[in-house]
């Protein structure tokens, strides 16, 4: 899938085709343990379009706001001398 055809897609339309990637993912991993996976390269390829789905999907998403002190409470690190 081209990056370009990724963005012109709504956030749902990303979240099924990821859907639909990861059943092709599994069924993919299933016929390679059995001996019955004639085009190993197709893995590698629904794996990277996964994550490429994914990253643009969350460049989509509205950031998430952030806390104000720059750190979580309780996980500053105590000071060492």
């Amino acid at each position: 899938m081209k990056p370009d055809d990724l963005r012109a897609m709504t956030i749902d339309q990303l979240d099924d085709a990821v859907l639909k990637l990861k059943k092709e993912q599994f069924n993919l991993r299933f016929q390679r343990a059995t001996g019955q996976l004639e085009n190993t390269s197709r893995v590698r390829q629904v794996r990277r379009d996964i994550a490429r789905i994914k990253t643009i999907a969350a460049q989509k998403r509205p950031a998430r706001p952030t806390a104000a002190s720059g750190s979580p409470a309780g996980t500053a690190r105590p000071e060492t001398k």
